[in-house]
C-alpha cells in the first residue's frame, strides 16, 4: 500500500461571524446575540418561509452553469466551513479557475462566496441572489466578503451580484445566459470596507458577553431587511399601549356616488396565483403571477341569491387560456365587475391579453367594467376597528364580525400560493383533495366578503 506522506493543511479556528450572523448583528445585535446563545427561541419557520430559502440554494446552483466545470468547496455539513476555508486554498493553489461555494476566514470572520472566477490571471467573485435586482441589503452583504477575501490575502479584480433577469421570457430551452443579470458592485463595496471592519470588530466584542443580552427595543428594525425570527420571543410580555384609530367616519356622500356606478349584474370577483424564480413554462418570466383559481359571486337583481363560480386549475402546468377562457364565459357581456384591490386583477388581466391576442376585445371590456370594491374603504368609511387598514382582513371583521378567516385551512393569499405549488410534489391523493377543498374554501371567502361589504355600503342610510 502506497502511503500519502504530504502534509494536510491545518484548519483554521471555529469562525465568530459568519456573512448571515454579522447581517443579523447589522439589523440588530439582539438578534445576534440569541441566534449565537438561545436558539432554541427562534420561532417557528413555516412552509412559505421554507420555500424562499429554498428557491433561494437552487437559483444558486443554477447561475452556477454561467461559469461550468467548476470544483465544489461547499461543507459536508454547517459544522464544517473550516474544512471548506482549507478545501478552497488547496484549490485555488492546485490551479483551479472556478469555484463554487468559496470559503474564506480572517480573524474571527468567514464567508463563502458562490462562484469564484480566475480569468487573465485575476480573480471575480460573483455573489447569486434570487431577485430581479441588486438590493440595499446585497451591497452589505457583498462588502463583508470583499473583506473577508480581500483580506485573507485574496486580490478581486472585481464583485457582481448575479440576480434574475425579469425581461427574460421562456421560450423553450431554458437558457441560463439569459436569465440572469450580472451587475458589478465593486465601487459600492469599495466606500462600505471602513463600516465592516468597524462593524465587525463591534460585533465581535458584543459576542464575548455569553451572559450579557443586547438590550434593544422592538421596532421598525424586527422586520428589516427581513423579518427577524425571534420576534415571538422579543414582543412576548410587552405592554402596548392602544393605538388611537380615531373616530368612525362616514362619508355617506361619497358612499353613494361609488353605489351608483354599479350595474347589475355584479360580479364579485377574486384571482390566485403562484410565482417561482426560474420561469418553468414557455411564456412566463422570473416571478411571473401565474393565475391558478378563481372565485366569482354573482348578485343578477336586487335580493336575488347569490350564484358561485370557481375554477381551480389541475396543476401549475395547467392552460392559462383554459384559466382565461373559463373566466370570460362567467363574466358575460354586462354588469359589474367588483374585485378588491383592483390593480392586481388588472394586471394579471392584461398579462393574459398580451399572451392571448384572441381575446383582446373581450378582455378590454373586462377591464372596462372593472370597479374596485376597496375604494370607499381607503377614505370614505373608516372605523376604529379597522386598525388604519383598509385591508379585506381588517375590514371584513370590523363590519361583519361574524366572518372570519380564521377558521378556514388555508388563510391568506401567500399560504393559498405555497400549498398549491407543492401539490405538484404531494403523492396522497387524500392530501391533494384535502389542499384542493381547502383552497376552494379560502378563494371563496373572498368573494363573498365582498358580498357582504357591498351590503354594508348598501345598508348606509343617506
Amino acid at each position: 500500500m502506497i502511503k500519502n506522506n504530504k502534509k494536510l493543511m491545518p484548519l483554521p479556528p471555529k469562525h465568530i461571524l459568519s456573512k448571515s450572523t454579522f447581517m443579523y448583528g447589522c439589523q440588530c445585535p439582539k438578534r445576534l446575540w440569541l441566534h449565537k446563545y438561545k436558539p432554541a427561541l427562534r420561532d417557528a419557520m413555516d412552509e412559505a418561509q421554507q420555500a424562499v430559502f429554498q428557491q433561494g440554494t437552487d437559483v444558486g446552483k443554477l447561475a452556477e452553469q454561467l461559469f461550468p466545470g467548476g470544483v465544489d468547496a461547499r461543507p459536508k455539513d454547517s459544522f464544517s466551513y473550516q474544512q471548506s476555508v482549507a478545501d478552497t486554498a488547496k484549490y485555488i493553489a492546485n490551479g483551479h479557475e472556478v469555484i463554487y461555494e468559496a470559503a474564506f476566514q480572517y480573524e474571527g470572520m468567514l464567508c463563502a462566496v458562490d462562484i469564484l472566477v480566475k480569468q487573465n490571471d485575476q480573480w471575480y467573485a460573483y455573489e447569486v441572489k434570487s431577485t430581479t435586482s441588486v438590493k440595499a441589503q446585497h451591497i452589505t452583504d457583498a462588502a463583508f466578503q470583499y473583506y473577508v477575501i480581500t483580506h485573507a490575502g485574496l486580490e478581486l479584480a472585481d464583485f457582481s451580484i448575479i440576480h434574475l433577469n425579469n425581461q427574460y421570457i421562456r421560450k423553450g430551452d431554458l437558457n441560463i445566459q439569459e436569465l440572469f443579470a450580472v451587475s458589478s458592485v465593486l465601487e459600492n463595496i469599495l466606500l462600505e470596507q471602513d463600516f465592516i471592519h468597524e462593524q465587525g470588530e463591534s460585533l465581535k466584542e458584543m459576542l464575548q458577553k455569553k451572559t450579557d443580552m443586547p438590550q434593544v427595543e422592538v421596532g421598525d428594525h424586527c422586520n428589516k431587511p427581513y423579518p427577524c425570527d425571534f420576534q415571538g420571543f422579543c414582543f412576548k410580555g410587552i405592554e402596548t399601549d392602544e393605538p388611537d384609530y380615531g373616530e368612525p367616519y362616514i362619508n355617506q356622500t361619497a358612499i353613494q356616488a361609488f353605489l351608483a356606478q354599479i350595474e347589475y349584474p355584479i360580479y364579485h370577483i377574486d384571482f390566485e396565483s403562484w410565482s417561482a424564480a426560474v420561469p418553468e413554462y414557455d411564456g412566463h418570466w422570473p416571478y411571473r403571477q401565474v393565475c391558478f383559481q378563481y372565485s366569482v359571486h354573482v348578485e343578477r337583481t336586487p335580493g336575488a341569491e347569490p350564484e358561485h363560480y370557481v375554477y381551480l386549475a389541475t396543476g401549475t402546468h395547467s392552460s392559462s387560456l383554459e384559466f382565461l377562457e373559463s373566466l370570460l364565459n362567467v363574466l358575460g357581456d354586462a354588469g359589474t365587475i367588483l374585485v378588491y384591490n383592483k390593480s392586481f386583477e388588472a394586471i394579471r388581466l392584461k398579462e393574459l391579453m398580451h399572451e392571448h391576442p384572441q381575446h383582446t376585445e373581450a378582455v378590454e371590456k373586462v377591464l372596462d367594467r372593472l370597479l374596485d370594491l376597496m375604494q370607499p374603504f381607503r377614505k370614505d368609511y373608516r372605523l376604529p376597528e379597522m386598525e388604519d387598514s383598509y385591508s379585506i382582513k381588517y375590514v371584513l371583521p370590523a363590519l361583519v364580525p361574524e366572518l372570519s378567516y380564521n377558521d378556514l385551512t388555508i388563510g391568506n393569499g401567500g399560504d393559498a400560493s405555497t400549498a398549491f405549488y407543492q401539490l405538484k410534489n404531494t403523492i396522497d391523493p387524500d392530501d391533494v383533495e384535502r389542499t384542493r377543498k381547502a383552497l376552494l374554501e379560502y378563494c371563496k371567502m373572498d368573494t363573498w366578503a365582498m358580498v357582504k361589504l357591498l351590503g354594508v355600503l348598501r345598508g348606509i342610510n343617506v
